[in-house]
């Protein structure tokens, strides 16, 4: 292959594209013909409108660090269009279209338009106005049951179920690693459609850990397994706990899936004198299972080859954690739901409470 350097690249750019070929054509053309030695897309378009706004050089425009004058007024509502047209812009669309290197666009979005770029958060469910509307009226009945001291906090337990895998699969961010030049990543397998897994439910207090449970493999979790396997252990365990008093007067939280709303489920509450703390529609983000509980754990987790080592861990990891990181759970509980009733039409989103 003849050694075809960057001026000869350039200069077919500008002739392909006067004669009207478009960028990602061009692209594939020196794809085809240079493998890895071809620009980029965005090289490319860059190149192209450098030559639309009547640059003639195919040479690099000489400078000597970043130049004074990038960050103007101009550029600055260009690249603030540029936001505005899609909030998904990237750094190399945005050098393509405005020529502005990396430090000045840095500059322009972090400190004269004060952006930062922040990845979409994913929600379980769309709420309708009417659930937003409820969620409210909901958080605003327990607060106020709160501040009349009829529901104390160190009078709840919480419990939900979740999922955990056998197979840990770290994120992209922690399993990124340097490589010398021709070395290749590890590959990492996705998980497939059986993959070894298994329901846990685990219930707390702000004292600690209640009770923890995994389901068989094929159990079903209906109201009947949710009686006898969760609650009914619960309950013996609050009895030790609490020898003179036992349930009595307690107040569980738990999310309205339907076997935890089973009508069998309120009457072994009611027999044991729990109360059931009114929780909203759709919404893990006032959970402290879900807000807090689950992703701790996971994030601490390694491969496991049966449920009996998976559990262990986890039961490690539960009784590891500090007493007062459970009781802080419960006033973050307090706080999500002020911060539900001062947004009002918020929708769900499951935060790390312990920040």
């Amino acid at each position: 292959m003849a050694n075809i350097g960057n001026i000869e690249i350039r200069g077919y750019i500008r002739i392909r594209n006067l004669l009207g070929i478009s960028a990602q054509d061009i692209q594939k053309e020196l794809k085809s013909c240079l493998s890895d030695r071809a620009p980029q897309i965005n090289c490319v378009r860059k190149w192209i409108n450098r030559f639309k706004q009547g640059g003639e050089s195919l040479e690099d425009q000489r400078r000597s660090g970043r130049p004074k004058t990038a960050v103007t007024p101009a550029n600055i509502r260009r690249v603030a269009e540029l936001v505005e047209e899609n909030p998904h812009v990237t750094y190399d669309e945005i050098e393509a279209e405005t020529l502005l290197h990396p430090p000045s666009i840095k500059e322009i979005l972090n400190k004269e338009l004060n952006l930062k770029k922040i990845s979409s958060r994913w929600v379980p469910h769309q709420l309708t106005d009417a659930q937003k509307k409820k969620r409210v009226v909901i958080c605003k009945k327990n607060l106020r049951l709160v501040d009349e001291g009829k529901i104390r906090l160190g009078d709840i337990f919480t419990g939900d179920e979740s999922w955990i895998y056998h197979r840990k699969i770290e994120s992209r961010k922690h399993s990124a690693s340097w490589l010398k030049p021709g070395e290749k990543p590890a590959a990492v397998v996705k998980r497939g459609q059986f993959e070894a897994k298994t329901m846990f439910s685990i219930f707390f207090r702000t004292t600690g850990v209640v009770h923890i449970d995994a389901a068989g493999k094929g159990e079903k979790i209906n109201n009947q397994y949710y009686i006898e396997n969760c609650l009914k252990p619960v309950v013996k365990a609050l009895e030790i706990d609490r020898p003179k008093c036992g349930s009595r007067n307690l107040k569980i939280l738990h999310d309205n899936a339907r076997p935890h709303v089973h009508q069998n489920v309120n009457n072994f509450l009611k027999e044991h004198g729990i109360s059931t703390i009114e929780h909203p529609p759709y919404s893990p983000d006032l959970a402290p299972c879900d807000f807090w509980l689950f992703s701790l754990v996971k994030s601490q987790l390694d491969s496991h080859p049966n449920v009996e080592s998976l559990k262990k861990q986890i039961t490690k990891i539960l009784f590891s954690i500090d007493q007062k990181e459970y009781s802080k759970t419960f006033h973050k509980w307090l706080e999500r739901m002020h911060h539900c009733i001062c947004l009002l039409y918020t929708s769900p989103s499951p935060r790390d409470a312990h920040e």
